[in-house]
């Protein structure tokens, strides 16, 4: 039986496999975990108990920018990461962040100078994790200083407490062709720190190749560039949809609630998203979800009526110009993997 856009995304997953594309899952919702050990994919799971560890500090080769160094690039990034632990953050609170995070780094010998970024014995080989520094680094930082010290009580959990698998270096390079990110046992409050996690990690290994074809998969989206994250996230993910094409990859958006996408900044980021999206998958919408889909796609009013009746196994699916009306179906033998 087609349940809708989750087995429609695993049919996706499953066929590109076939072409043998890499792909990379962000799985909120462990739903993606039958599939990859039924393909033979790798399951990465961050939790309280998990062994398996990433680190947001790391700057890897692949990290740099076009426009930016490697620390330049990292700093961004981190900026809006810790925006996400510490909530709403002022110009002046940013500025005092990013000069704490160039202090954190310092300490480890890393700077704006590219070339700080490889060993000293031998310039051409790039430093290592344990070369990096760690969210403890960091939270030691924030206690030197009393105007950052309730930054550094908001790292507790990160550094001590439930969360504490935050402050590790990563121990893993993960070179499977399907790679998914099991990050439910996070918990719904913690879930976009380790989407915000992975997509990082996951962009970095997609940059590596540019003559690979690759996928990524962000389920759940709007955690990311919806109400609950910030302009830096946002801005980051949607790099992400108008760059990747360049990087031999494609990305995929899922989302349950079109309304979540258009939440933050009025909107903009789910609407660059939508306008850097060649291919687009709408299935059944209620009248709510329709008036605002309609807002950034100008349905025309006979699509407005076969969103709303469309029923289960069907889609109507944008693909450059062209509005097909689609009956997604599957064979049997897939239908059993994935199911």
């Amino acid at each position: 039986m087609v349940l809708g856009k989750s087995f429609f995304t695993k049919l996706l997953i499953l066929r590109y496999s076939l072409l043998d594309i890499e792909q990379y899952v962000i799985d909120p919702e462990r739903e993606y975990t039958k599939l990859a050990e039924n393909i033979n994919g790798t399951i990465i799971k961050i939790g309280p108990n998990s062994k398996t560890y990433i680190n947001i500090f790391d700057i890897r080769k692949e990290s740099i920018e076009d426009e930016k160094g490697y620390l330049a690039t990292k700093i961004s990034k981190l900026i809006g990461f810790f925006h996400l632990i510490f909530g709403e953050l002022n110009e002046e609170e940013k500025g005092i962040l990013e000069e704490k995070l160039i202090e954190c780094y310092g300490e480890k010998e890393i700077n704006f100078n590219d070339e700080s970024l490889y060993k000293k014995n031998n310039n051409k080989i790039f430093k290592e994790n344990l070369d990096m520094p760690k969210m403890e680094d960091f939270y030691n930082v924030l206690g030197k200083y009393k105007n950052t010290k309730k930054f550094q009580i908001k790292l507790i959990p990160f550094v001590k407490g439930s969360l504490n698998f935050f402050n590790n270096y990563t121990n893993t390079e993960l070179n499977n062709k399907l790679i998914i990110a099991d990050i439910y046992d996070l918990g719904e409050e913690n879930l976009k720190y380790g989407m915000y996690l992975f997509t990082d990690f996951f962009w970095d290994k997609i940059k590596k190749n540019r003559d690979i074809k690759k996928a990524i998969y962000l389920d759940e989206v709007w955690r990311l560039i919806g109400i609950t994250s910030n302009k830096e996230v946002a801005s980051f993910i949607y790099k992400i949809f108008k760059t990747i094409r360049k990087y031999g990859g494609s990305s995929v958006a899922i989302t349950q609630d079109i309304s979540d996408l258009f939440s933050l900044e009025d909107g903009v980021y789910g609407k660059s998203i939508l306008n850097n999206s060649n291919n687009k998958a709408f299935f059944s919408l209620e009248e709510e979800n329709i008036l605002i889909l309609n807002k950034y796609t100008n349905l025309t009013e006979k699509e407005k009526i076969e969103i709303k009746s469309l029923k289960r196994g069907e889609c109507l699916i944008f693909a450059g110009d062209n509005h097909i009306l689609t009956k997604i179906e599957s064979a049997e033998f897939e239908r059993n993997i994935i199911i």
